[in-house]
Order: C-alpha cells, then sequence, then structure tokens
C-alpha cells in the first residue's frame, strides 16, 4: 500500500513572536492581576458597584490566563525541532535555536510521545536487532537533527553462494525533515532500524563473500567493500528518504563467515593460497630453468644432448621447487 503525498502535511514555520518579549509581558500582566485583585477587594469592597465586580473578575481571570500562557514559551538549542499541533491539526514547525513564544495550547509531538502509557525512561528494544534504547515516554520532546550514528549490530545473513555469513554496518544518519519524520512513520528510529536490517540481507545476498579465482573482476563482500557500502547507502537512503532521514555514510564493520562453516571456509582459503603460491614458484622455476640452458648453449660452455638436458632440466626443477633446502653432492666422476 503506496502512502499519499497529502497525508503528510507540508512543512512550514510555526507562528511564534520573540520569547523575551512575551515573558516580559506576562510577568508583568501577573502582577498587574494580582494588584487588581487586591485593590478590588481591599478598596472597592465597601462599595457594591458594578466597577468592583469588575475589577474582581478582571484580575481573577489575569491571574488564570497569564500563568496559563507561560506553556508557550520554547527555548531551542541549535541542531533542535519543535513540531506542533493545535487542536489535532499540524501548527508549524521550529528548528532555529532561540526563545519563542507560541499558541499556549500547542502540543509538541515526536516519536517518544506515547498515551497511556507512564511518564520517565523506558527501555525500547528492538525485536531485530535486539538493541536496547531508552526514551523518554508521555511528555513533549524536541528533535534532534543532530548527525547520529546507528550501530546495526551483527546478523546472519547468506551470500550469493548460499554461505552463511555475519555482517555488521554502522549507519552515519540525521534527520533533514522532522515534520515528515514525526507524521510519515510512527518511530523513525525504529523505523530506520528496520529498513538497514532489510537492505542489509538483499544487498548482502547477491555478492558472494569472496571468489577463490585471484584473477577474477566479481565484486565480493570481502574486496569491494567500499563498492558494497556505497550500494547499501543509496538503498538505504531512497527506503527512509520519505520519512524524513537522509543516509550520510554507511560502512562494514563485521564480516566473517558463520560458526559452523568458518573452519571448513579457513582450510579452503590456505588451500588456494599454497597452490597460488607454489604456481609462482614453478613460474620462476621453468624460466630460470630455460635461462640456464639457452645460455649454456649460446656460449658453448658444455654440450648436452637431450637426455642429459632433460636430467638437467629435473635436478633444476626439483632443488628450485622443493620445500626444503637441497643438499649438494660433488660428482667427482664422469657424467657419463
Amino acid at each position: 500500500m503506496e502512502r499519499t503525498v497529502s497525508q503528510i502535511p507540508k512543512a512550514k514555520a510555526a507562528p511564534h513572536t520573540g520569547g523575551m518579549l512575551m515573558l516580559f509581558v506576562l510577568i508583568l500582566g501577573c502582577l498587574i492581576s494580582i494588584a487588581v485583585f487586591v485593590l478590588s477587594i481591599l478598596c472597592l469592597a465597601p462599595f457594591s458597584g458594578v466597577l468592583g465586580t469588575i475589577l474582581l473578575v478582571a484580575g481573577i481571570l489575569g491571574m488564570i490566563a497569564f500563568p496559563i500562557c507561560f506553556a508557550g514559551l520554547k527555548v531551542l538549542a541549535p541542531n533542535q525541532a519543535y513540531v506542533f499541533t493545535l487542536f489535532g491539526r499540524y501548527y508549524g514547525t521550529l528548528s532555529q535555536p532561540g526563545f519563542y513564544f507560541v499558541h499556549p495550547f500547542c502540543i509538541a509531538n515526536a516519536p517518544a510521545v506515547m498515551n497511556g502509557e507512564p511518564t520517565g525512561p523506558v527501555q525500547k528494544k528492538n525485536p531485530v536487532t535486539g538493541m536496547e534504547t531508552t526514551i523518554s515516554v508521555g511528555k513533549p520532546k524536541k528533535i534532534s537533527l543532530k548527525t547520529r550514528t546507528l550501530d546495526n549490530r551483527t546478523q546472519k545473513v547468506n551470500d550469493a553462494m548460499g554461505n552463511p555469513i555475519v555482517i555488521g554496518t554502522v549507519v552515519i544518519w540525521r534527520v533533514a525533515d522532522p515534520t515528515a519524520a514525526v507524521f510519515a512513520v510512527e518511530n523513525f528510529e525504529e523505523y530506520l532500524s528496520s529498513q538497514c536490517d532489510s537492505t542489509i540481507r538483499n544487498i548482502a545476498r547477491l555478492y558472494p563473500y569472496d571468489t577463490m579465482e585471484s584473477d577474477s573482476d566479481e565484486k565480493t563482500l570481502r574486496g569491494s567493500s567500499s563498492e558494497v557500502s556505497e550500494i547499501m547507502q543509496q538503498e538505504l537512503a531512497a527506503r527512509v528518504r520519505d520519512a524524513g532521514i537522509v543516509i550520510e555514510d554507511v560502512r562494514i564493520t563485521t564480516l566473517a563467515y558463520s560458526d559452523e562453516i568458518a573452519a571448513a571456509m579457513l582450510q579452503r582459503q590456505q588451500a588456494t593460497a599454497i597452490i597460488a603460491a607454489r604456481q609462482k614458484i614453478v613460474e620462476g622455476a621453468v624460466g630460470m630453468v630455460k635461462m640456464a640452458i639457452d645460455q649454456l648453449g649460446e656460449e658453448e660452455v658444455v654440450v648436452l644432448d637431450e637426455e642429459r638436458k632433460a636430467a638437467m632440466v629435473s635436478n633444476l626443477l626439483v632443488v628450485l621447487c622443493g620445500s626444503k633446502d637441497a643438499q649438494p653432492i660433488v660428482n667427482s666422476g664422469s657424467i657419463y
């Protein structure tokens, strides 16, 4: 089911005035209300005129209204934002640091505000990653616009060859549109964590962990980690764009074979490395033997028939390709 754009309100600045000016006005209003109330009781009590009643009512209303208006004073630090609703409708967003006064009945919305739950810090556990986070519940919360890190802990997936591997990533992200982050999804932090898990699984199964062929140009999770990380970043950014989240970077932090096949794959890697090393040794030994025979023939140091050349080649290859040092033997007789 696709979400239409009309369901997410367009971000706009919340109507506001200077907080310092309104603080002075509210304090002055409270003092005047108290003074009017006391004056109406002390000075006008003996007179039962209309003026005394009006002053008494005005003083009482002022002492009720001005303290309520103090709820409209809001302070924003750098890289923080408020998303307000007024009587169920989107009122506006404040994202610039400063001291503001907004409508006192505005409610600041954030994913941590949950109805029907007790206030205070609450431990929440992600059912996919098992990560626990502490959030404040039941009270207005500012939305942080700072760059944050999501440590997506290791999870077991299958690579392109079906081998079970363990992979973990770190995601650098920030909230770019606080209005969309509040109204597009239920909780943008949990939404990001779930989408990160899904992205890792989808990308990891497209590439093998490693290739056993040294001259292969195929991308692998181990040999092309930077390219794979960029692909993960692009796909994850596309998934969370509607939630007002920007993905700065994705990096693979943990990559290994799963425990059940780690020993077998280690032996396979060791065998591949030994074969590659032996291949290099044989190629070098053949080149050295060919050079020795050609140089002996050109300079006519010794004339060898085909049988003696074969014996010489055999002896040189044994010496050059052997895994142990050769033991020299001095021939005091004729080689024929």
